[in-house]
């Protein structure tokens, strides 16, 4: 079966950055669009970053612009996120995620089949 898992996260100071990385394994990775999303402590998971599977479409967060970017390598089944010029609100739980639909780059948690378990991210003040 599908499995994702990601790593990298870690504790940075503000201002700082982090790369976190998904591996795909169980299925062929260029078969999906891949998400970032976060959850931090009391609040809703919310949508980060998406990539198509060659990478020709990307979205992001509004909120996020500017600071973080997610990329892919296909022959590593693995995609990453790049994030630059950490804020303690950054503080988060990071997942990634599979979607089927593989050309689309949607914010929709519903949109993705398959989950990591989280790698965590705290950024101190």
């Amino acid at each position: 079966q599908v499995q994702l898992v990601e790593s990298g996260g870690g504790l940075v100071q503000a201002g700082g950055s982090l790369r976190l990385s998904c591996t795909l394994s169980g299925d062929t990775f260029s078969n999906y669009g891949m998400g970032w999303f976060r959850q931090a402590p009391g609040k809703e998971r919310e949508f980060v970053a998406a990539i198509s599977w060659s990478a020709d479409k990307t979205h992001y967060a509004d909120s996020l612009k500017g600071r973080f970017t997610i990329s892919r390598d296909n022959a590593k089944n693995t995609v990453y996120l790049q994030m630059n010029t950490l804020k303690p609100e950054d503080t988060a739980v990071y997942y990634c995620a599979a979607d089927l639909s593989r050309s689309l780059v949607s914010y929709y948690r519903g949109a993705y089949e398959y989950w990591g378990q989280g790698t965590q991210v705290t950024v101190s003040s």
